[in-house]
């Protein structure tokens, strides 16, 4: 059962109707039965790993809540107390909390990484043995991975890192905490939630709301256009152009990574636009995924808006937790000395960012080429901000006016571009088919492809193209008026009900006709699921 199909249709529409059927204050029971049921049906024979991390984060909370409120009880009965000995306390305290901390990390993130990396680790070390005389065969694994096991770990994780900081009180009820974990719209591809963002929306029943239904109903309407009229057609042709590498050269290859981009978003932010409907017609707002990302002016304000869960995540739980540390600071001291206190100041920084872009990466696949598009957009990011400086000299003595449209308009192009080509590490079969390829589009200078009709030889039919031209200049248009603050569902709601019942109506039939579908096409899949 996947989000495009008519068996999940069904799974919803009696969910909602048993949801709203039940007492207000057991609602959440409803959610938390019918998101175990969408786990196991997909995913039957693994959702017990779902299961012991709950468990593992459940207790990891429950022991950092207890020492979190031990402190603070024994802080209120010795009101006396001296600085240095609630500083000595707080040592203590902290110590005992961050081997229960790590513990929980451990075993959380212990079956992502057996599951996900054991295979690519232990191909690795016999790779590295055979150097030295070792012979054997290294050991693989034959598990399935379970759903949604990237983002669920992450989102769990996130919970006792906060209760150890003391920004939660841990939930004390297993139940409910499977909820957080399991909710059925977001486990196969996130958003990754935050408990404290979540759980007053999940435990508290809501009332229906017709508003609220139409829009989460027309918001999934939408997310289904972007996957089955645009990702599905533009992953035929990143398919032919990256499975047929060898054959295309120089722009060919750029348009491709052009298009898988197109590709990636439309699918991903379309999947984020169903998850989001389907959660707001119970009255829940899942956390923002998408910002309008193409309209980004730089690779950092593109991460700024891109799958901002995930970046967000790392931002809170990595780069700042490194970056502010004492270990950073003492390391921005030694590096001021040596390199001045520009770049000296910046070294830490840049070392965080690079891990934070290292684990984006790794997160993303077991392979080289994923750890190297995670390092591309780090070293874009990093030094775009060290030669910032350089930049401004340049701008000054040419005299470019930094305020004008063609400068934000070539500032929008040359993210897109770097966007693009970095996707060529994530979308090639391999690290050294991606070299290949981008050396391929170097090699050969041929603007002529985009005027000769070659667009028209990578699988899609001239009326199919037409189809994907018209429904991007829709989402344009659409992504511009919402970038100038428009909401478009508030607007459509203001006019006629004759003329929003035509809308919804010829969008339904839009993709009926028009969809992708077939035994050319998989769209029950989205792209992220993968990861």
């Amino acid at each position: 059962m996947t989000l495009i199909s008519v068996e999940f249709a069904l799974f919803w529409l009696v969910t909602a109707l048993l949801y709203f059927v039940f007492p207000l204050k057991y609602r959440w029971t409803v959610l938390l039965g019918s998101s175990l049921l969408f786990y196991f049906w997909n995913g039957l024979g693994t959702g017990y790993f779902m299961l012991f991390t709950v468990a593992a984060v459940y207790v990891t909370g429950l022991l950092l809540d207890k020492y979190n409120n031990e402190h603070k009880d024994y802080l209120k009965s010795h009101p006396d107390m001296t600085r240095d000995e609630k500083k000595a306390l707080k040592q203590k305290m902290q110590k005992k909390k961050r081997c229960i901390l790590s513990a929980g990390l451990v075993v959380s993130f212990a079956f992502l990484v057996f599951l996900k990396y054991f295979n690519f680790l232990s191909g690795q070390a016999f790779s590295v043995l055979s150097l030295f005389g070792v012979k054997g065969t290294a050991p693989k694994i034959d598990l399935a991975l379970p759903l949604g096991i990237s983002f669920y770990t992450l989102q769990a994780t996130s919970y006792i890192v906060d209760v150890y900081r003391g920004k939660l009180a841990a939930e004390k009820n297993f139940a409910k905490m499977t909820l957080f974990v399991s909710f059925f719209p977001q486990i196969i591809q996130g958003p990754i939630g935050r408990f404290g963002h979540m759980a007053p929306q999940l435990f508290e029943g809501h009332r229906f709301d017709f508003r609220e239904a139409k829009f989460g109903t027309q918001l999934f309407l939408w997310g289904l256009i972007k996957k089955l009229t645009l990702a599905e057609y533009m992953g035929i042709i990143a398919d032919e152009i990256f499975g047929n590498y060898t054959q295309y050269k120089g722009l060919i290859i750029l348009f491709g990574a052009m298009v898988y981009g197109v590709q990636v978003y439309a699918d991903f932010s379309g999947g984020m636009d169903m998850i989001s409907g389907v959660a707001q017609v119970f009255g829940i707002k899942m956390a923002v995924n998408f910002e309008r990302p193409y309209f980004a002016r730089s690779v950092s304000e593109f991460w700024r808006r891109w799958h901002i869960t995930l970046g967000a995540w790392m931002r809170d739980y990595v780069f700042y937790p490194l970056s502010l540390s004492k270990a950073f600071a003492n390391m921005g001291k030694k590096t001021r000395k040596v390199f001045g206190t520009y770049i000296g100041k910046m070294l830490p920084t840049f070392l965080a960012s690079f891990i934070a872009f290292f684990l984006v990466g790794v997160w993303h696949g077991s392979s080289y080429k994923y750890v190297v598009y995670g390092l591309w957009n780090s070293v874009i990011i990093s030094g775009s901000i060290l030669l910032e400086p350089v930049y401004k000299k340049i701008i000054e003595k040419l005299k470019i006016n930094t305020e004008c449209f063609s400068w934000q308009l070539f500032q929008i192009l040359r993210t897109f571009l770097l966007v693009s080509v970095g996707r060529i590490f994530s979308r090639a079969d391999s690290l050294m088919i991606s070299f290949n390829m981008i050396k391929n589009m170097f090699s050969e200078f041929n603007p002529w492809v985009l005027t000769n009709g070659t667009l028209y030889t990578f699988g899609l039919q001239p009326r199919q193209m037409f189809l994907v031209f018209l429904v991007i200049i829709v989402l344009f248009v659409v992504s511009l008026m919402q970038e100038k603050g428009m909401k478009i569902r508030e607007s459509l709601e203001k006019q006629n009900m004759l003329f929003q019942w035509l809308v919804i109506i010829g969008a339904i039939i839009f993709v009926a006709i028009y969809g992708a579908y077939g035994d050319q096409f998989n769209a029950a899949d989205f792209v992220y699921q993968q990861f």
